[in-house]
């Protein structure tokens, strides 16, 4: 989806629908780029961009450090 070289902005503050990108940071310090399944109090599921790459779910308040939408990118 994205190649060497794009750049990102994003929007920490901008509200997360589902089919948004984003960008997570984990606790652990993981950054990744996945689409929005669904957010839910708890849990945060995300789709792979990489058709080939596994969906993950993470426990929104254990897992995730902070999560921001991608508002615009350069391709």
């Amino acid at each position: 989806m994205y190649r060497d070289g794009t750049r990102i902005i994003v929007s920490p503050s901008a509200p997360l629908r589902r089919g948004d990108r984003v960008i997570v940071k984990t606790r652990s310090g993981e950054m990744m780029l996945r689409e929005l399944k669904r957010k839910t109090a708890k849990t945060l599921e995300l789709k792979s961009l990489n058709p080939e790459g596994p969906d993950s779910m993470l426990a929104a308040e254990e897992d995730v450090l902070w999560v921001a939408r991608i508002v615009w990118a350069s391709q």
